[in-house]
């Protein structure tokens, strides 16, 4: 799937205890999780005041001399931050400007700023909730209707623990929530089944707080993990550490699978485990489960980065060996769902050098974390036939995706998804490969070291944790069956309100 998919997003706060700025620690808490979204990237910074930088891209490289200019920009001793991709709103460059995170929201009673990954299923009652009390409220991403709702909350009961309560109570959605307090308070919350993830650290002196989407966040500044947010849970940052609050009982654990295949860096830490050992352990199961396309094979080759643990754990399995003949152009950052159709194909084949003297009259097991519409892996296998490999086996980490996900990944109709039309051995054809491995449900569940309820599997099994992102799904699949054709994401164009 390199290159294919929309990521999600990634949140990163901290408070500074001794006075200091905290600047430097956002700045690097961010650029460790620019993965997670390269559309655009913000932070708002508090010295009794709010201070906004956002803009379009990466987090910039910050050159030495720049470095005084920063600090009197964003001063502060607490701050969040947030890197984007959209998952909802529009996708021109005007409405990918006003969407970007963080947003600083204010009434005349209350004020906050905040920052969110994951993606809202009732989004439409929100917005008809704000329509309806405020004509002026103009919608730009989810992350505005949180706040949004906070605030309203906010000035009613005055205590934010239960206003959030009030949040995780009415929204539907994956939202893992940062914010800070109109008195630079930083807060986080999870939504009550912890879909996306969210975790704490400090720094060794114990003088800074900081939240941050992955454990590299927090690991790029030395700073001690200290615990992932439970489903529910809502915390506040003191100088004596982390308040932890259950603010309302964890319906059904569900964190998103798709982070151990694909989202999360390697070197992160999901559960107990970190990402990387997971993905080994995926390539051992393909090994087992696979057997007699490994015979056939001659070498094996990984599609970089997700790919190359998952190769090392079947190259460990079988012996065979791992070729790393595919490397990928580090600095050929364009991203290939915004260029046109002859622009895209070439511009997913130059992120990939691929030697071909080490491919030419050999049989390959390529390793790769997912296949979501097809057209990406399409040309891959093209380029390594281009390059003289003999045949070409797929071994997929992610289980076949038959349906779409409605809590922060942008595949959001039945009919963009390969898997939800055609079974492996049509998709092997479509695509060009000899065979299309799928990773088991059941061997990718073991690996995580979580139990199946544990996850969310909704794009794989079809079967959702929230209560109306099925009833939309189930909706619209059987429109889809039915001849339908989708006109934009489920959760934007769906009847069911």
């Amino acid at each position: 799937m390199y290159g294919s998919l929309k990521e999600e997003c990634g949140v990163f706060g901290a408070q500074q205890f001794n006075g200091s700025s905290v600047f430097p620690y956002i700045y690097w808490g961010l650029r460790a999780q620019n993965h997670r979204g390269h559309q655009s990237h913000g932070m708002i910074t508090y010295d009794g005041d709010f201070h906004t930088y956002k803009a379009l891209d990466l987090v910039p490289k910050i050159k030495k001399a720049d470095f005084q200019n920063w600090l009197r920009k964003l001063p502060g001793f607490a701050a969040i931050g947030n890197i984007r991709y959209t998952t909802s709103g529009g996708t021109d460059e005007q409405s990918l400007i006003n969407g970007t995170q963080p947003f600083l929201v204010e009434t005349e009673k209350a004020k906050l700023a905040v920052s969110f990954n994951g993606n809202l299923v009732n989004h439409f009652k929100l917005r008809n909730q704000f329509e309806e009390s405020a004509p002026q409220f103009c919608y730009e991403c989810d992350v505005e209707l949180i706040g949004r709702k906070l605030v309203m909350e906010l000035a009613k009961k005055g205590d934010l623990a239960s206003s959030v309560k009030s949040c995780m109570n009415e929204i539907e959605g994956a939202f893992s929530v940062i914010g800070l307090t109109r008195n630079g308070e930083l807060f986080g919350f999870k939504d009550p089944y912890g879909i996306k993830p969210l975790c704490c650290g400090n720094s060794p002196d114990d003088t800074i707080r900081a939240v941050s989407s992955e454990t590299v966040g927090l690991n790029i500044s030395g700073f001690e993990y200290d615990f992932e947010l439970e489903p529910g849970e809502f915390i506040s940052a003191t100088k004596d550490g982390f308040v932890r609050e259950q603010l309302v009982p964890c319906k059904r654990r569900a964190l998103c699978a798709f982070e151990f295949a694909y989202f999360a860096r390697p070197d992160s830490r999901l559960g107990n485990k970190f990402v990387y050992e997971v993905r080994e352990e995926f390539g051992r199961n393909l090994a087992k489960e696979y057997g007699e396309f490994i015979k056939d094979a001659d070498v094996i080759i990984s599609l970089p980065e997700t790919g190359d643990d998952v190769a090392l754990g079947l190259h460990e399995a079988t012996g065979l060996r791992w070729e790393r003949a595919v490397r990928r152009h580090r600095y050929v950052t364009e991203r290939a769902f915004i260029l046109l159709p002859e622009e895209r194909y070439a511009t997913i084949d130059r992120k990939l050098n691929i030697l071909g003297s080490k491919i030419s009259g050999k049989k390959v097991a390529v390793t790769e974390d997912s296949i979501v519409r097809g057209d990406t892996t399409t040309v891959v296998i093209e380029k390594l036939r281009r390059m003289g490999a003999k045949k070409v086996y797929m071994f997929i980490t992610f289980p076949r995706i038959i349906g779409p996900c409605f809590y922060g990944i942008d595949m959001a109709t039945y009919g963009e998804l390969i898997g939800s039309r055609h079974r492996p051995e049509e998709i092997a054809e479509i695509i060009g490969a000899d065979a299309v491995n799928y990773q088991s449900i059941g061997a990718f569940v073991k690996s995580t070291g979580l139990r199946k309820d544990e996850l969310c599997l909704g794009c794989i099994t079809g079967k959702y944790p929230t209560p109306l992102a099925q009833k939309m799904a189930d909706e619209m699949r059987e429109k889809f069956e039915n001849g339908y054709k989708e006109t934009g994401r489920i959760y934007e164009v769906s009847s069911i309100i």
